[in-house]
């Protein structure tokens, strides 16, 4: 997951992208979240990939468990 996921402050605004893209994580997220499917998510951004699909999947999963781990750690 950490060598697919980045939180950079010059990259939108160090919110969580998928590496090397500006593909935010919350935006696939959303869009699995609305109903889209894995394969509507791929063809939306060309430049993923179904790994970092399911990086951003438990990235999201890390973090909704409450953890002592702060944010900023989930990604490196």
């Amino acid at each position: 997951m950490n060598d697919r996921i980045e939180m950079n402050p010059i990259i939108c605004h160090g919110k969580p992208v998928i590496r090397g893209t500006r593909v935010l994580v919350s935006s696939i997220l959303g869009a699995l979240g609305a109903g889209d499917s894995i394969e509507d998510v791929l063809n939306d951004y060309s430049n993923i990939t179904r790994k970092d699909i399911e990086a951003a999947l438990l990235f999201a999963g890390k973090l909704s468990r409450f953890e002592e781990t702060p944010y900023d750690r989930v990604a490196q």
